[in-house]
């Protein structure tokens, strides 16, 4: 499903217990300097990523002082989040001009203990390449290097790498607990675009052999992804972000099936076994 961009007040794009991708949460916060926001998501853990700008967050009253780096857009520098347990109460103060911050969520009944991941800790990889339109890479904010402190979400940024090209091929879904061919992840992305009146296409095709559908992305997209494959694309002369929200339903590491008609494109693509090996 596509949610076109729009003013959202600082509540959530996708709530809780939301009809189509229930393990998700995901709100876009936006402040000016000196303003709060105060959120608590019972039976979801949460992690909070500014997009830009930089905000002093206190979880249970344990404060993690300016997170944040990045000024103009999410291509300015790298990010960093500060994990907050199932049922916390968080509170962010924006200490920049202005800060617009990703919440992240993931269906969790167990409670864990807060922490901040800051630039220099993040999981980065990078794969695929020019001649194959899928060159990218990704920043994992809570990825393999955090698994033991994190119940079931996955929280990372993909950036397309050059202008133009695929991402998220070969195909694949994970909608499906059948261990250990694949396992059931709602997935949550937030578009951007440089320039951002860019744009680009998300595909979903619910069952191989069968034609699926497209949706026009542009910049603050939000897509939600229950079911099927689902490959994006961004146009020749751009490039494409977005932030990725992973919740799974029995576990927390991401088991991938790729899609059979394109499953042998695995063995072209330089890096992708590395990149799946992340997802954990």
């Amino acid at each position: 499903m596509h949610i076109a961009p729009y003013d959202n007040r600082n509540k959530p794009i996708v709530d809780i217990d939301d009809a189509l991708v229930p393990l998700n949460y995901f709100n876009i916060v936006k402040l000016t300097k000196g303003q709060a926001f105060e959120y608590r998501v019972p039976g979801y853990e949460t992690c909070i990523v500014p997009a830009t700008g930089t905000v002093d967050v206190t979880v249970e009253g344990e404060a993690f002082a300016a997170l944040g780096t990045r000024g103009d857009d999410v291509w300015d520098g790298e990010p960093e989040g500060v994990y907050v347990p199932t049922g916390a109460t968080a509170q962010m103060v924006c200490v920049s001009d202005a800060a617009e911050v990703f919440v992240a969520g993931a269906k969790y009944d167990k409670v864990l203990s807060p922490f901040a991941v800051r630039a220099n800790e993040l999981d980065k990889v990078q794969y695929g390449s020019d001649d194959t339109k899928t060159h990218r890479k990704i920043k994992h904010i809570l990825g393999q290097k955090q698994h033991d402190k994190v119940g079931r979400l996955l929280v990372s940024e993909l950036y397309t790498v050059g202008k133009g090209g695929w991402s998220g091929f070969p195909s694949h879904k994970h909608d499906t607990d059948r261990l250990p061919d694949e396992t059931r992840h709602d997935e949550t992305y937030n578009f951007r675009f440089r320039p951002n009146h860019g744009s680009g296409v998300q595909m979903l095709q619910r069952e191989d052999g069968k034609p699926g559908d497209a949706y026009h992305i542009v910049d603050s997209s939000t897509i939600c992804l229950d079911k099927g494959y689902h490959p994006c694309a961004v146009l020749p002369g751009y490039e494409m972000y977005y932030f990725t929200i992973l919740g799974g339903l029995s576990q927390r590491s991401l088991v991938q099936y790729f899609q059979p008609s394109h499953a042998d494109q695995l063995e072209t693509i330089p890096g992708i076994k590395d990149m799946i090996a992340k997802f954990k």
